[in-house]
């Protein structure tokens, strides 16, 4: 892991952690307030549900390797696990646990394998109909655009193309052997392409898995990038979100399909950065440990 490069007075690195909890908080606060209300919003939630860290370690801010934070308030950091005092104040410790090097070892080996296919763009977000094929009970409280039947022809259609195992392990009983490709949890390291949409919202959970060690700013990205990610998904599903103000791609049709593959590449080319990102964090970390 880096050694110290950068000490930041009280001023800086509040200035920092003001503005990732403001950037964050356009998601948090409205999660928090349905929460309260017992409301639930099928494309926003699932950001907090399927992921597993809570609005308030998200804004959380996290300086990163390296960094020394100066000043009486930083000793707040030393309540949170992983963080020592320092000559000039507290940082991140040097000695990384070996459970979260042996994290580090895998998110390194998913995210470079990963990074060194070229993106498929095949898929058509016919994952997400996959998981209610010939199945009346949805995962959401909301109609089917095409209804039943008009869903289940969609799937039958064209072939399911789907090479990450979080989402085909959704898939109902009758869909699971219409799909191309057999993901495994096994398997991931040796199939996951930058194409996936689910891959890309994954970068948020491999960084979140990483912290306190995970710059704030770099979980924060990932994190957006996984908002719009679940955007371009649920807009492509078969489900009818018109009443919560978002227009449908229509993967049925070919003109959707060739929205839904614009869409897809561009969320690909802002993810390789983020991938690349937490590859270099991940090569500090077990550089340490070696």
């Amino acid at each position: 892991m880096s050694a110290v490069t950068e000490v930041l007075g009280e001023e800086v690195w509040h200035a920092r952690r003001d503005a990732h909890v403001a950037f964050v908080r356009r998601w948090t606060e409205p999660h928090v307030r349905r929460r309260r209300l017992g409301e639930k919003h099928p494309v926003l939630d699932f950001l907090f549900t399927y992921y597993s860290h809570r609005p308030a370690r998200l804004e959380r801010w996290h300086p990163g390797p390296g960094v020394v934070l100066a000043g009486e308030s930083a000793r707040e950091y030393l309540g949170w696990s992983g963080y020592v005092a320092v000559d000039g104040g507290v940082a991140v410790s040097p000695a990384v646990p070996d459970g979260r090097l042996r994290t580090a070892a895998f998110v390194r080996s998913l995210l470079s394998a990963t990074l060194s296919r070229p993106p498929r763009l095949s898929c058509f977000g016919l994952h997400e109909w996959a998981m209610v094929y010939r199945d009346r009970e949805t995962r959401h409280a909301l109609p089917l655009r095409l209804g039943p039947e008009g869903t289940d022809a969609v799937v039958e259609s064209r072939p399911i193309q789907c090479g990450h195992f979080d989402a085909f392990r959704f898939f109902t009983a009758d869909a699971v052997p219409l799909n191309t490709l057999s993901p495994t949890r096994e398997s991931q390291v040796e199939v996951e392409q930058p194409g996936c949409l689910h891959a890309n919202m994954d970068l948020f959970k491999w960084a979140y898995k990483l912290e306190p060690y995970t710059p704030s700013e770099l979980t924060a990205e990932c994190f957006a990038l996984a908002a719009d990610v679940r955007e371009l998904d649920m807009r492509a599903s078969p489900y009818d979100l018109a009443g919560l103000g978002y227009s449908p791609v229509r993967i049925e049709t070919e003109r959707g399909r060739a929205d839904y593959v614009r869409a897809q590449a561009g969320f690909a080319r802002r993810a390789e950065p983020l991938r690349r990102g937490i590859i270099a964090l991940c090569d500090s970390l077990l550089a340490a440990g070696s």
